[in-house]
């Protein structure tokens, strides 16, 4: 599978470093790696934080009954006394 990250990188870590040093090159790519992977990461908490939420809410939602506050009378009201 072609990754155009993956390639970015590796053209970061091929290119001529005639003016650059070779630990600034690679803390560079170090630095937009973890960029890429932190970005994937948080995405993925993300989706699985809301699945979590979808899933207790369609859970929990058979759980809520109606309540009224109402006294009920025992006695019918169209009884004549």
């Amino acid at each position: 599978m072609h990754d155009p990250f993956e390639e970015s990188l590796r053209d970061m870590l091929n290119s001529s470093s005639s003016s650059r040093d070779d630990d600034a090159c690679l803390g560079r790519v170090l630095k937009t790696a973890n960029r890429q992977v932190g970005a994937g990461v948080l995405f993925s908490l993300l989706g699985r934080w809301s699945q979590a939420m979808m899933i207790a809410l369609n859970n929990g939602s058979a759980h809520i009954a109606p309540v009224s506050r109402r006294k009920q009378n025992n006695r019918p009201v169209d009884k004549a006394e």
